[in-house]
């Protein structure tokens, strides 16, 4: 099987008009008429996501977060991206990105967060993100630890415990603070994201309850979206989930 046909896959699932104007998803580094040896699924391409590939054999990554965000204009060793697009190449290593096009599609990033949660009747928000509802409602702080433990978070930083239970719930992967007021304007109980600045915890206090996740914690699903949709194509294909921490913030 070649490599295009594994990127034709991903692109039925998740079509490039889809992203965001500012993105940069799509084919990164490489050519797509090579046959694919097997594929390595992160959220963020490094020098070490690239490395682990080349030791399991695989010439495909498929990352959610683009390694080209910017244009280069040059290729040396200065920078991350430079760096493994070097060492990409130098291992015939094929990159593909499934980005703000992935979180856009059907089934996308916000659906497979809110399959995690056991968010029930989803539908998409007003401008991006999902909505949602709980089978049964939560209390607050018991719903902030479970979400806590099912994404791994280390500091799930949320504004006042609200006082009435939680049964909707809106969310937004990675960098969704910008729905905040979507949110409340549709009347959920709980708004979900990974980013979100100091001011914006203000004011809510017993109007919405917020928990914001940290960006890679509220994405590090999306690589099981990627391999069910390479799955599907190629089941006797190679895949495997990096084992690299590409997380670059660290808690003490």
């Amino acid at each position: 099987m070649k490599i295009k046909e594994i990127v034709c896959a991903l692109e039925r699932f998740a079509p490039l008009p889809l992203q965001e104007s500012y993105d940069n998803a799509g084919l990164q580094v490489g050519v797509t008429e090579a046959e694919v040896s097997g594929a390595l699924l992160c959220l963020d391409v490094t020098e070490d996501v690239v490395r682990e590939a080349v030791d399991l054999g695989c010439n495909l990554i498929v990352s959610h977060h683009p390694l080209l965000f910017h244009p280069l204009k040059r290729v040396s060793d200065d920078t991350l991206a430079e760096r493994c697009v070097r060492l990409a190449v130098k291992n015939d290593i094929c990159i593909y990105s499934a980005h703000t096009n992935l979180d856009n599609a059907e089934d996308g990033v916000n659906y497979k967060m809110a399959e995690k949660i056991g968010l029930i009747d989803v539908v998409p928000m007003q401008g991006g993100g999902v909505i949602g509802y709980l089978p049964i409602a939560e209390d607050s702080l018991a719903f902030l630890q479970r979400v806590k433990d099912l994404f791994r978070v280390d500091c799930l930083q949320h504004n006042e415990l609200l006082l009435r239970p939680i049964q909707s719930v809106a969310l937004c992967g990675g960098a969704g603070a910008f729905l905040l007021d979507t949110a409340i304007e549709q009347e959920a109980d709980a708004f979900l994201t990974g980013e979100m600045g100091y001011h914006l915890f203000f004011g809510h206090e017993q109007q919405i309850q917020i928990g914001v996740l940290g960006h890679y914690q509220s994405e590090r699903y999306t690589t099981e979206i990627f391999y069910s949709i390479i799955g599907e194509l190629a089941p006797e294909l190679p895949i495997f989930t990096t084992a690299v921490d590409a997380n670059p913030i660290k808690y003490l």
